[in-house]
């Protein structure tokens, strides 16, 4: 069975709208657009190499499949996550996308969550999503989702999408990797550990 990885750039405050530029996501009138550039080094472009190149699949939602359709396929060739994600079979959950003519795209038509349970199901490797903001809430509403890995951004921006909405479903997870950039993002893996569990604070209990 495969796992699913939602990999997510996010601000202080859990914002992932438009991280790359201004003209990504305008969505609710958002102004913050490109909030990630400042903080990019050397080091977050070694992590997210390494993390494309464990990549089985690419499963992503039509505006992000637009954003990296228009400039993916435009990258050097010897550019590593360029040649990466061009290479990567992509399977895109979209009802308003006729045709999805990225090299290796296929268009997930229908019951987009039937068809990830069944993606998941099968060989191939890891499953990453990428961005893709409206498809990770449903994919954490049918707890479809393995891991998170968050790259968590030193910057308030108080409105936009977040990444963790309603209909979230209430799931243990477990710190499986940190660490910092020199920009102070913080780099997390999450991956899922049962369910969550609760308790009591007080005198009473012996929990301070």
């Amino acid at each position: 069975m495969r796992k699913l990885l939602v990999t997510s750039f996010m601000t202080l405050d859990g914002v992932v709208q438009a991280p790359g530029g201004p003209d990504e996501d305008r969505d609710g009138g958002f102004t913050h657009g490109g909030w990630v550039v400042p903080h990019f080094d050397d080091q977050l472009g070694t992590v997210m190499t390494e993390l494309v190149r464990r990549a089985g699949a690419l499963l992503l939602g039509r505006r992000t499949y637009d954003i990296f359709a228009e400039s993916w396929p435009l990258a050097p060739a010897d550019d590593p996550i360029g040649s990466r994600l061009n290479a990567l079979p992509k399977y895109v959950a979209s009802r308003s996308l006729g045709a999805v003519p990225w090299q290796h795209s296929e268009l997930l038509g229908g019951d987009a969550v039937a068809a990830v349970r069944e993606l998941k199901q099968g060989d191939g490797g890891e499953i990453q999503v990428h961005g893709s903001a409206g498809l990770v809430q449903t994919l954490l509403r049918h707890d479809l989702v393995d891991a998170l890995h968050l790259a968590v951004f030193p910057v308030l921006v108080g409105t936009g999408k977040r990444l963790f909405g309603d209909g979230t479903v209430p799931a243990g997870l477990r710190l499986t990797a940190t660490a910092t950039t020199g920009t102070g993002v913080v780099l997390t893996t999450y991956e899922r550990a049962g369910r969550v569990e609760y308790g009591a604070m007080g005198p009473e209990t012996g929990n301070w």
